[in-house]
Parts: structure tokens; sequence; C-alpha cells
């Protein structure tokens, strides 16, 4: 595959690939999603299969003509056999997508892997999390999956830091003692650092229906690109868009509706903002235009030549659309967000 610009973690969920669909081309090509199954425990073998045909053939569909990478991290030993027999080597070898494993997962899940990237000739990601302090206790169990997958061609390696908040604030140097120790291991084709920083709502937002908040996760990659390591030019830039870290670890809740209020997330150089909507209600339309009016009347607002996402803002505060739904909510701001940080990082790392 081409070497992408941006890594974004997204759940394999209908709002997420309509936003990866509703990139501008230009940007759609600089962005290589890294899809990650959500968790399933205690569904019944046929029920799991089709959720997972459901799933994969979503993304499937939505790289046809570009590749992206494909994650089922959360499966246990019964779950990784079941996805095995969903999607073999001979599914993957026929699509645009990657495969992923880790370290100490389940030795189905690694085969799978591993066999699918040899029937693709090669393109195996391998995820590594560091979701607090570093620590070198899986690194015999990567070292034998790093053997394995020798003979097969090249590897990606996704450095996961999870959640970075910002009392999290010795993340960078986490990332950096960990890198230090995986970049040599492998001849990496690229590594990318990926870590989530739009926040859960904080307590009292319901009340005040606005939060700014900061961005310690790219704060956290700028302070690994100026740590003058000489393995710089191979890292790549990752985040899990526009919703927390822990989504994608969220099992998909049945039946339609959802919360009866919502986000509006927009994301600026220095600030993550978010303004309550809601879902239903007397006072929904009222309320969900004024927090569209109130992220378009940022000093820091793009305006909608940029992209579809302030497209929709700028249409819901005018009131010319519909106020939306959580998918709306989360496939506009995933739009925005996308296509500012490929815009930032095509430009001058500062």
């Amino acid at each position: 595959m081409s070497e992408p610009l941006y890594v974004s973690v997204l759940p394999t969920r209908p709002h997420a690939m309509a936003a990866y669909r509703g990139l501008r081309p230009d940007i759609q090509a600089r962005v290589a999603p890294l899809w990650t199954l959500p968790p399933r425990t205690g569904m019944l073998p046929d029920l799991l299969a089709v959720e997972l045909r459901k799933d994969a053939g979503r993304v499937s569909t939505a790289h046809r003509y570009q590749s992206a990478w494909l994650d089922a991290p959360f499966t246990d030993e019964n779950e990784a056999a079941v996805l095995a027999e969903t999607l073999p080597p001979e599914w993957w070898a026929q699509r645009n997508l990657h495969p992923v494993t880790g370290p100490c997962r389940p030795v189905p899940q690694q085969s799978l892997a591993l066999a699918a990237a040899q029937r693709r000739g090669g393109g195996l990601g391998i995820r590594v999390r560091v979701p607090g302090e570093w620590h070198d206790r899986d690194i015999p169990c990567l070292c034998a999956l790093l053997d394995r997958a020798c003979p097969i061609g090249p590897v990606d390696l996704f450095l996961d830091l999870g959640a970075v908040p910002p009392s999290r604030r010795g993340a960078a140097k986490e990332a950096l003692r960990a890198l230090d120790v995986l970049v040599p291991l492998a001849p990496w084709r690229t590594v990318f650092v990926v870590a989530g920083g739009f926040p859960e709502p904080p307590e009292g937002f319901l009340e005040s229906a606005w939060h700014e908040a900061p961005r310690p996760d790219w704060d956290t990659w700028h302070e690994i690109h100026h740590s003058g390591r000489s393995y710089l030019p191979l890292l790549h830039y990752g985040d899990y868009g526009i919703l927390p870290a822990g989504y994608v670890a969220q099992t998909p809740l049945s039946g339609n509706g959802g919360p009866k209020w919502g986000i509006l997330r927009y994301t600026t150089t220095r600030s993550y903002f978010l303004a309550k909507v809601l879902q239903r209600g007397d006072d929904r339309d009222a309320v969900n235009r004024d927090a569209a009016r109130r992220l378009t009347r940022l000093a820091d607002f793009r305006g909608p030549s940029v992209g579809t996402g302030e497209g929709w803002l700028r249409d819901c505060a005018q009131g010319s659309v519909a106020t939306g739904n959580h998918s709306v909510w989360n496939r506009v701001g995933n739009i925005q967000h996308m296509t500012f940080v490929v815009n930032c990082l095509a430009g001058p790392l500062r």
C-alpha cells in the first residue's frame, strides 16, 4: 500500500464509514483508517459470524480504491476461531485491507493475520498498546510474532497509547521509551503513534452545554517530534478521531434512538470544543441550531469551503438542513477533524 499521512482508529460503525466516504478525494487519499471490530463477548458463533460479515463488508465496500487496516483486538480464543472461519485468508486476498494482530493475542487471531498477510503478499500491522507506563513484559511475545512474520514481507507498527487526557503528562516520554525498544526489533515499513484526545463530556456538561478542552494528544506528538531521535522520519501520526479512545471498545447497542442528548465536536489548533445537542424534545431544533452557531462563530472556524463537515455546521446554524442525530453528528465531526488533521500534517510541524 502507498504510505499514508495519517491513520485514524475508527470503529466499524456506519457513521464512521460515512465520514470516511464523505472526505474530499484529496484528503481521503492521505487517510488510511485502522478499522477496529468491536467486542461481542458471549455472542453465539452463528450470530457472531453474521455481525463480522456485516462489519467487514462495510469496510471492504468503503475501500474499493484506497487501502486500510482491519483489526479485531478484542477477540478471545473462541471468537478468534469464528473470525478465522468467517474471514479466511482468501477473503483478505481480494480486498484492499491489511490484517492487524498484536503480541500475546489468541493464537487463532495471530495465525489468521499472518496467513492473510502472506496470501496478500505482505502488509501486516502489529498493534502494541501502551495505555499507561511503558513496560517490556510483552517483548518476548512480540519477538516470537516478528519471527513468524519475517518471511511474509513488510510490517507496520501501531504504537497505541490509548486515551491521552491532560492528566497524562508523561505520555510522550512513555511513547519514546517504548519506541526506543520497539523500533530496533524489526525493519518496520512505517510506525504510527496513535493517541486519543477528544475527552468524555465533563461533569456539569449537561448544564453548561459547552466545553473547551486542550489537545494533549497533539502536544504529545509534537514533543515526540522534538525529541531528536534518529528514527523520527519513520514515524507517522494517528488518533481516534472525534470520539474518546474507549469508544472502539464498546459493544454496539441493539435498537435505535440512543441517548436523548448528544455532542457536536469541533477541532482547532489548540482546542477541542464540545457543544450539547438534543436527539429529541420540543426544544431540539432551537438547541441544536444554537450549538451549531456557537461553533461557526469560533474565531478558528474554517468555513464551508474546507469540507462538508464545516458545510453542515454552517447550514445547520442557518436553518437550511435538519438538525441531525447521533449518526450525523459523529459523521460531520469526524469529517471536519480528519480534514483538519491532514491539512495540519501536510504543512510544517511547529
